[in-house]
């Protein structure tokens, strides 16, 4: 019982030490964003690495999922005879919910991984100490460029997202289902409010980009230089990651109330 509780209580010290180290890790990015070199370059070989290869699969899962919204949101409603309410439950479940959550869930499966990958082979082949020693911030040249990616390209791979799956609920409701396509059309027009609706979305949107960004990045940079260290972080970014974006989409969705 006391192994248990000593077990525990370092287990519990470990995260208060991470935690305050990745809060560190962040103010640290945060000042290297103010002052210059900016290095734009940088930043835009990582928008499109992180943003426009990943829009295959966004493009592909949000027009798979837009179609299961509509043929099932399409056999719940026909039931009480509201099939007419088919583009509102489809609008509505991707703007406010899906769209974000799934598009996060999807970048740290490919982006986020990629990144604690890349730079924790920086850390295992010393490549950040060789920038070190040419008295470069490591933080300033390699991090910065990757979390500031990650933060821009996540609401516009969401925006994508859900795009692709509202034409994928048209295309089962309108094409598939014979919903008039005025009606679907109305219907999602009058329910989707922007203030509340789509600028909430881009929030979470932007705040998960914001966590996938500096997990992936902390990850890569304190993780062990060896190729089982480097496993091990990437593993633990794809976890940590999603467990923190459904947490964190709780909590925003209770306190903005979408």
């Amino acid at each position: 019982m006391f192994a248990w509780i000593a077990d525990t209580g370092s287990r519990a010290l470990r995260f208060v030490e991470d935690l305050g180290n990745l809060t560190l890790f962040s103010a640290h990015i945060a000042l290297t964003c103010l002052r210059p070199p900016f290095r734009t370059r940088l930043f835009i070989d990582e928008v499109y690495k992180l943003g426009v290869l990943s829009i295959v699969i966004i493009c592909v899962c949000g027009l798979a999922v837009g179609m299961v919204l509509g043929l099932q949101g399409y056999n719940t409603l026909v039931r009480f005879g509201a099939e007419e309410s088919l583009g509102a439950v489809v609008g509505l479940s991707l703007v406010r919910e899906l769209g974000p959550v799934l598009t996060a869930l999807l970048t740290t499966g490919r982006a986020g991984s990629a990144t604690t990958a890349e730079i924790g082979t920086m850390v295992a082949t010393n490549q950040l100490d060789g920038i070190r020693m040419m008295s470069v911030d490591p933080i300033d040249l390699v991090i910065r460029p990757k979390a500031a990616g990650m933060v821009v390209v996540m609401p516009l791979l969401s925006a994508l997202f859900i795009v692709c799956g509202l034409f994928g609920g048209y295309l089962v409701g309108v094409g598939l289902m014979g919903i008039d396509g005025g009606t679907y059309m109305t219907a999602m027009e009058s329910s989707i409010d922007f203030s509340d609706d789509v600028l909430g979305s881009l929030v979470k949107a932007l705040v998960f980009g914001v966590l996938v960004g500096l997990i992936a990045t902390y990850r890569g940079y304190t993780s062990e230089p060896t190729s089982a260290g480097v496993s091990a972080a990437t593993t633990s970014t794809v976890v940590v990651a999603s467990v923190s974006i459904l947490i964190f989409d709780y909590f925003i969705t209770a306190l903005w109330g979408v």
